[in-house]
């Protein structure tokens, strides 16, 4: 028999992660990712770049209201985020394909640290910059003939990952 909401039987947890979405822009991803990152019990979302489309009637199309129960901020340059992520002594793990790349069942999480999971734009990937300053690079292997996927899949199975070996 199928549970509803109220009978499931998870416990609720929050983990020390924060998402770092690099210039994600389409609604859609923005209201799954508030969505995915409840559903793992991420602490945070920061949002970089500039004029992020917050318009909380589409998201929550996707989002289910989960928007309404994860803190987020909006970062508008990349320096501010280096240096903001540097001084609180983030753990910073990168999801995208580089040439230095590790698979995510790899990634190593440290005990007692704040881990900053940044994930990049639908088109364009991670940042330069960010990818300069990140502790870790993961990837997630594949087995098909295309080399990218969603953001918001990917995300989410970087979260099960993490979260699986945080518990």
């Amino acid at each position: 028999m199928q549970l509803t909401h109220e009978e499931n039987q998870f416990r609720s947890r929050q983990f020390p992660i924060t998402l770092v979405c690099d210039h994600i822009y389409f609604q859609q991803n923005i209201g799954s990712l508030f969505r995915i990152g409840e559903a793992f019990g991420i602490e945070r979302i920061i949002f970089l770049g500039k004029d992020i489309p917050l318009n909380y009637r589409k998201i929550n199309k996707t989002s289910r209201s989960t928007h309404l129960h994860i803190p987020y901020t909006t970062i508008e340059e990349n320096e501010t985020l280096i240096s903001f992520l540097q001084e609180n002594n983030y753990e910073i793990i990168a999801l995208e394909i580089t040439s230095n790349s590790i698979a995510l069942k790899d990634v190593l999480l440290p005990e007692n640290k704040k881990i900053a999971l940044i994930i990049g734009n639908e088109i364009n990937g991670i940042s330069e910059d960010l990818l300069n300053i990140s502790n870790q690079i993961i990837h997630i292997n594949m087995f098909g003939k295309n080399s990218s996927m969603n953001v918001v899949q990917a995300t989410g199975i970087a979260l099960y990952e993490f979260t699986s070996k945080l518990i």
